[in-house]
């Protein structure tokens, strides 16, 4: 196991014990942190190969409270070892203190946590959702979110299990026929709009044969015979992906070649869904686990006016 020792005077420990308490990070400490994971993302592949046992999760949202009853339903690393499939940020009351939280343990140990890129990883969808305003109203300025931005940019798009389970946010493209075509991407972008990279992010699975457009505006409705097509061409044995609300916290569908995780119990606060990490201990033995939403007497509910921890 890598252990990142470039923090001589131990910095990433301070930062994990800081987060422990939903606190943000100091402006200055997270601009280090940043540095320190673009350069660990510039390492990595669009489509990071990974080793099993790893449990993987799906949307978290920022509700950072409900992040902690995932760890302690799957275990903290580096003892148990994660794929994170990405909307990190947005509608959830602590965006910031989530995604600080995986960043620390990236760069503690980057090889026991792989960060993938969601629909919501993006400038404009931040901006419209509650990321922007929320490290606005915390830092008083838009210079974290723009370093956000940027290792968003930096995101590795997919995961390869054993060679075997894809792990993407979103869904399949009629672009995209091969894992080595999604190798060739140009990830270091703002999601574009249209073509395979947008539909990697933002298509969904549907009960159709083939394609239909899809109601979100972006990416495709892919049915059962360009899943089964996609899975042969690469010799998978399951697409893992999350992008959408599942009232059990996990759905499988295509005969079981394909399945939703949904990690965001009670999404929005409101939803009332439970949700679910999948624990594959090996390519093709994997373990559901479920958990609820922390009770309100648990977690904090932050005032309208927000005063950094740091003044």
């Amino acid at each position: 196991m890598i252990e990142n020792h470039s923090n001589t005077n131990g910095d990433i420990d301070r930062w994990i014990e800081w987060i422990k308490d939903c606190k943000y990070l100091p402006e200055t400490d997270f601009k280090q942190l940043c540095t320190i994971i673009s350069d660990i993302f510039f390492e990595e592949s669009n489509v990071q190969p990974v080793f099993s046992p790893v449990t993987i999760c799906g949307d978290l949202h920022g509700q950072y409270y409900d992040v902690q009853e995932l760890f302690r339903t799957g275990g903290y690393p580096p003892d148990t070892q994660y794929i994170f499939m990405g909307d990190f940020v947005d509608r959830g009351y602590y965006s910031l203190e989530t995604l600080t939280q995986l960043l620390v343990f990236k760069a503690k140990w980057p090889d026991r946590v792989t960060l993938l890129r969601g629909n919501h990883e993006s400038r404009q969808v931040t901006q419209v959702y509650g990321f922007y305003d929320e490290c606005m109203k915390k830092y008083g300025n838009a210079n974290l979110w723009r370093f956000c931005c940027r290792l968003f940019d930096l995101m590795p798009i997919g995961a390869l299990i054993d060679n075997e389970v894809l792990c993407i946010h979103g869904g399949l493209s009629p672009n995209i026929g091969t894992i080595d075509q999604m190798r060739t991407i140009e990830r270091d972008q703002e999601i574009p709009h249209h073509g395979g990279f947008c539909d990697l992010m933002w298509s969904d699975p549907d009960d159709i044969d083939w394609w239909a457009i899809s109601p979100r505006g972006a990416g495709w409705l892919f049915g059962e015979k360009p899943t089964s097509q996609f899975m042969h061409n690469n010799q998978l044995s399951l697409i893992c992906r999350a992008h959408q609300l599942v009232q059990e916290g996990i759905k499988f569908m295509f005969d079981e070649h394909l399945v939703t995780v949904w990690s965001a119990p009670n999404y929005c606060y409101r939803c009332g869904n439970i949700a679910a990490i999948l624990a594959f201990h090996t390519a093709t033995n994997h373990e559901t686990k479920l958990f609820n939403a922390v009770p309100e007497d648990q977690r904090v509910v932050p005032s309208k006016t927000t005063t950094p921890y740091f003044l």
